[in-house]
C-alpha cells in the first residue's frame, strides 16, 4: 500500500470529519471496513477496543493503527499527520491572526464560543455517564471522583480522583468486568484470527516504546525544572498521557496547565475550545491553539511543540500495547481497573464543567437560555457540533445587538 494513498485518504478525512471522536470512528469504519476493505470487522473492533482502553485520543490512535496496518510505521505517521494537520493549521491561523484583532464588536462572538463549551461538555458528561457508569458501583465512584476533583482543585484533585478510581476498580469492580468491557468498546472482541498481517512491532520494541512513554512521564518534570521549553513540552505530554475517556477529558488537564499558571487567559482558552468544536479532525488539536498563544514559545513553533507533545504518549502506548492486547482483553483485573478509572474520569470532567466553564461563562439569565438551547440542540436534536457553534454565535450576537448582553 502506497504511503501516498494512505496520506490522501486520511487527509480527506481530516478535512471532512466533523462531529468528534464518536463520529470519527463511524467515518473510519465506513472508509476502511465497508468501502475499501482495508480491515475486517474483527480487526477494526479489536483496534477500536484497544484505543478506547488506553489514554489518548481514540480516533487518532485508531487512525495510526490503521495506517500501520496498511503501510507500516511510516503509514501510521502519514495517517496521523494527514488527519491532524488540517484542523491544527486552522486553529493556529485563528489564534495568531484573528484573536489579536478582536475588539468590542467581536465580544459577542467570543462569548458565544464560551457558551458552546457549556453545551459541548454537558453533552460529553451525560454521554460518558451513560456509557461508563452503568452499575451502582461505577456511578458512586463517578460522584466521588467529582467530589475529590472539586475539593482538591487543580492537578492534585484530577490525578487523585483517577488514582482512586483505579484502586477502587481493582478492589471492588472485578465482578463487573463484562459490563466494563462493554462500556469501553460497545463492540465485542473478535472471535476469529486476524486475516491480514499487522505490521506490529516486535515485543522487545514494544517494551522499549512503553518504557519510553513511562520515562518521559516520570522524567520530564525533573528535566524541565531549568528549561522553560521542556516545561511546556512536559505540560502537554502529561495532559495527553492522563486523558482517559475521550478528547473532552483533556479540558480540565489543559486548563490546570495553562490557565491556572497564567500562560493563557481563561477567555482565550474557552474561545479556542469552542472553535475546536467547529473544525474537523481530532479535538486534541486544541493543543495547537494553546501552544501558539503560550508565551514560552509563541507562534508556529509553540503550536508544533504542543501538538507533538500531547499526541506522543497516546501513540507510544497504543503501539507498545498492541501485541499483548488480545491477551489483556481476557484479564478481568485489568478490565476492572479500567472501569474504575473511566468512572472517576466522568466525575473529573463534571467538575471541570462546573468550574471553570459554567462559573466563568454564564453571566446572566440570557446566557442560561442560550446554553440550554444549545445543549438541547446537541442532546435532543442531535445537531452537529459545528452547527451549535454557529447557533451560539448567532444568538449571542442577537442578544448583544438587542442590549441583553453587556
Amino acid at each position: 500500500m502506497s504511503l501516498r494513498v494512505v496520506f490522501r485518504v486520511f487527509l480527506t478525512l481530516g478535512l471532512t470529519s466533523f462531529g468528534g471522536p464518536v463520529a470519527h470512528i463511524g467515518y473510519f469504519r465506513q472508509a476502511f471496513v465497508i468501502e475499501r476493505q482495508w480491515l475486517t470487522e474483527a480487526e477494526f473492533a479489536s483496534r477500536l477496543a484497544l484505543c478506547q482502553a488506553l489514554p489518548g485520543p481514540a480516533s487518532s490512535q485508531l487512525g495510526f493503527l490503521i495506517g500501520c496496518h496498511r503501510a507500516g510505521w511510516l503509514g501510521g505517521l502519514a495517517a496521523w499527520v494527514a488527519f491532524t494537520l488540517p484542523s491544527a493549521i486552522v486553529l493556529v491561523l485563528l489564534a495568531l491572526y484573528a484573536l489579536p484583532w478582536a475588539s468590542a464588536g467581536t465580544l459577542s462572538v467570543v462569548h458565544g464560543l464560551k457558551l458552546v463549551a457549556v453545551a459541548i461538555v454537558a453533552q460529553a458528561v451525560w454521554g460518558m455517564w451513560g456509557a461508563l457508569c452503568r452499575t451502582t458501583g461505577t456511578r458512586i465512584l463517578a460522584l466521588v471522583g467529582f467530589a475529590v476533583a472539586i475539593w482538591l482543585s487543580g492537578w492534585l484533585g484530577q490525578i487523585g480522583a483517577i488514582l482512586l478510581g483505579a484502586v477502587v476498580g481493582f478492589v471492588s469492580l472485578r465482578q463487573t468486568t463484562t459490563t466494563a468491557n462493554t462500556a469501553i468498546s460497545n463492540t465485542s472482541a473478535p472471535t476469529e484470527p486476524e486475516k491480514t498481517g499487522f505490521n506490529r512491532p516486535q515485543r522487545f520494541l514494544s517494551m522499549l516504546l512503553l518504557t519510553l512513554a513511562a520515562t518521559l512521564l516520570l522524567g520530564l518534570p525533573w528535566l524541565a525544572q531549568q528549561q522553560p521549553v521542556l516545561q511546556m513540552f512536559e505540560m502537554f505530554y502529561r495532559a495527553g498521557a492522563l486523558v482517559f475517556g475521550g478528547g473532552h477529558v483533556v479540558l480540565p488537564l489543559l486548563q490546570s496547565a495553562v490557565v491556572d499558571t497564567g500562560l493563557v487567559s481563561n477567555d482565550a482558552f474557552l474561545v479556542g475550545y469552542g472553535l475546536a468544536q467547529a473544525v474537523p479532525g481530532p479535538l486534541f488539536t486544541f493543543a495547537a491553539w494553546l501552544g501558539a498563544l503560550d508565551p514560552t514559545l509563541p507562534g508556529w513553533s509553540g503550536a508544533a511543540l504542543a501538538l507533538v507533545a500531547i499526541f506522543l504518549p497516546g501513540v507510544l502506548l497504543v503501539a507498545g500495547v498492541m501485541p499483548w492486547w488480545q491477551q489483556w482483553q481476557q484479564n478481568r483485573h485489568a478490565m476492572a481497573i479500567l472501569a474504575g478509572v473511566n468512572a472517576a474520569v466522568v466525575g473529573v470532567l463534571a467538575s471541570a464543567w462546573v468550574d471553570p466553564i459554567v462559573s466563568t461563562s454564564l453571566r446572566g439569565w440570557i446566557d442560561v437560555v442560550i446554553a440550554l438551547i444549545c445543549t438541547g440542540g446537541l442532546m435532543l436534536g442531535k445537531a452537529a457540533p459545528w452547527k451549535i457553534v454557529l447557533l451560539a454565535v448567532l444568538l449571542s450576537g442577537l442578544a448583544h445587538w438587542a442590549g441583553l448582553l453587556a
